[in-house]
């Protein structure tokens, strides 16, 4: 009882400031924080598909940044499927197609066609210069904070971030209450199909449906998932920052179709203030 009351309470009289500042310094000094202009992330990556279909792959992972700039590359060598790329050069999102024949993965297209996770630097989390909270002065998107929950397990404090132009997805950022480090950022949304939009309008036989058939056509939609989890902080160069960063994204489809692929992405090294080539935020 006397938890429940103390998260209460906390919730009601915190602000989101309150928990972006505490967040901020765990990371580091305002000093040490903006003098970091660019960051490159090496790492290993492991590609694993959970549902709808099979297979693991082994590739190499990279995440560079230069303030609102970034690049995040998840490669894989085979035949057919390369891996991701991700790439916004400050003003534009790019998403390479990465199947053999140039198609673009079903992640692929779901971040081109919502790309606020990388347009307001949130993807890839505090790994890259972009973030997100580093920013909301000029970002100024609507935050919320949700107070004290349980999530897979443990304690988060939960922050709703809704972009100032407004987006389809519903981004929730997690914090560890203990240390204010970010640990998960969630998106999900959901997207009723064209026909079920449409053919109530364009096919008069939509009147003679059964109320409730017709309510099942317009309730069939797919949704979307997609999770960043963070974890093992290590020090470097002043700045606390995730060593361990997976991806996960899910696409439920309206035929009752799923696929859900993982990637686990472990740390080499990172590399702060480096000079960066214009061409690191092309897509290739």
């Amino acid at each position: 009882m006397v938890v429940a009351v103390s998260s209460f309470l906390f919730a009601d009289d915190s602000k989101p400031e309150d928990l972006i500042a505490r967040h901020l310094q765990s990371i580091a000094t305002p000093e040490a924080r903006q003098g970091s202009k660019s960051r490159v992330m090496e790492g290993t990556a492991n590609y694993r598909v959970l549902v709808g279909g099979a297979g693991q792959l082994s590739g190499k992972a990279a995440l560079v940044s230069e303030s609102h700039k970034i690049n995040l590359l998840l490669k894989v060598m085979t035949t057919e499927y390369h891996g991701e790329q991700i790439v916004f050069d400050g003003d534009h999102v790019k998403v390479v197609g990465t199947y053999a024949d140039k198609r673009r993965s079903e992640f692929g297209d779901f971040i081109l066609a919502n790309d606020a996770p990388i347009r307001e630097g949130l993807l890839g989390g505090v790994l890259s210069t972009a973030w997100a909270l580093e920013d909301v002065d000029s970002r100024k998107p609507k935050l919320q904070l949700e107070g004290i929950k349980q999530i897979d397990g443990r304690s988060v404090e939960v922050l709703r971030y809704q972009p100032k132009k407004g987006t389809a997805l519903q981004i929730t950022l997690y914090f560890d209450p203990a240390t204010g480090r970010h640990v998960k950022t969630l998106y999900t949304a959901s997207q009723q199909p064209v026909a079920a939009q449409t053919v109530a309008i364009s096919d008069p036989r939509i009147a003679q449906m059964d109320s409730a058939d017709a309510r099942s056509a317009r309730s069939q939609q797919t949704r979307y998932r997609m999770e960043e989890d963070f974890a093992d902080f290590q020090t470097v160069d002043g700045l606390t920052l995730p060593t361990s960063y997976q991806l996960r994204f899910t696409e439920e489809m309206e035929n009752g179709f799923t696929k859900s692929v993982w990637w686990n992405v472990s740390t080499n090294r990172i590399l702060n203030n480096v000079s960066l080539d214009s061409r690191n935020f092309e897509a290739r």
